[in-house]
């Protein structure tokens, strides 16, 4: 029989808020103005529906279920991927007088020995910055400021941020890149790259200026046109905003021989300088997000 061990993973944060105020916030978790948990920079909770006993869902590839909800007191998820352990987690407020409370998560799993190599190696560092970051959230939502700094990122958390960071994927050429098509009619070369956008991103392109380092071509209320001109040839990207996605599309028009002479030479090359350029301006876009608990601090009516 394979030997299990058992995790068990506690974070307390005293808040000199009323146990109301907090629990009102813990009730907006996985919510379209969700205050607590640290998105973009981290994966946001999302849930099959509103919080509340059944919900199912997960953050990142972490999959659970609402075992258990005491509305502005606590709630309790319930592990459904026998792939990380069987177990739970749980947020608590606990009331210490009328204008004091604590808050509490508590992650128990028993795990195999695989996945608690991989829980000791990385899960554990990104979970506790994740946890800390709620909890600064949540002070930052009650209490209209932090009364400390900030959680720290350690060296080794943003490293698996980065390499658990989403990838670019290939896309046709969105209809609705308008600058880029009026601009490049008969392209000789296209090709296009899209990311998801987080909660909290800013959807605006005029944010996305420095994916790549060429002059602004032309705007649009959802787009923004880079390029450059040259004798050999014509190059153009579009970076194009909507609900859910920011895509970067290129167009080139080759001039003569020595474009196309230039461009077999560099072409192997663009896709991955394409993605790479959308990755990182993702990542900073990500991380110059307000954080959760002040830009949801006050729930959508």
């Amino acid at each position: 029989m394979a030997r299990t061990r058992t995790v068990r993973n506690v974070h307390r944060r005293v808040v000199e808020a009323p146990a109301e105020t907090v629990g009102a916030l813990v009730d907006r978790l996985a919510g379209p103005d969700d205050p607590l948990f640290p998105t973009p920079v981290w994966p946001e909770m999302v849930l099959d529906r509103p919080l509340a006993v059944g919900a199912a869902g997960g953050h990142g590839r972490v999959r659970y279920r609402v075992t258990a909800y005491e509305p502005g007191r606590s709630v309790r998820f319930d592990t459904t991927d026998p792939g990380i352990g069987e177990g739970y987690h749980r947020f608590d407020v606990e009331p210490l007088g009328p204008d004091r409370c604590q808050v509490s998560h508590v992650l128990e799993l028993d795990m195999g020995g695989r996945a608690f190599a991989v829980w000791k190696l990385a899960i554990q560092v990104v979970h506790d910055t994740m946890v800390e970051e709620i909890l600064d959230n949540v002070e930052r939502a009650a209490l209209g400021r932090l009364p400390h700094p900030p959680t720290r990122r350690t060296p080794r958390a943003r490293l698996l941020n980065r390499l658990f960071w989403a990838r670019p994927t290939a896309v046709p050429v969105p209809d609705d890149a308008r600058l880029l098509h009026d601009a490049v009619e008969r392209p000789d070369f296209t090709d296009a790259w899209r990311m998801p956008l987080k909660p909290g991103m800013d959807r605006d392109p005029a944010a996305w200026r420095h994916v790549l380092p060429a002059a602004v071509q032309g705007t649009a209320e959802r787009e923004l046109m880079l390029g450059e001109d040259a004798s050999h040839l014509d190059y153009r990207a579009s970076l194009l905003i909507d609900a859910d996605g920011v895509t970067l599309a290129s167009a080139v028009r080759l001039h003569n021989a020595r474009g196309r002479l230039y461009f077999a030479l560099v072409r192997p090359f663009h896709p991955f300088a394409a993605r790479l350029m959308l990755w990182r301006a993702h990542r900073r876009v990500a991380y110059a997000t307000r954080p959760a608990g002040e830009r949801n601090a006050t729930a959508t009516i």
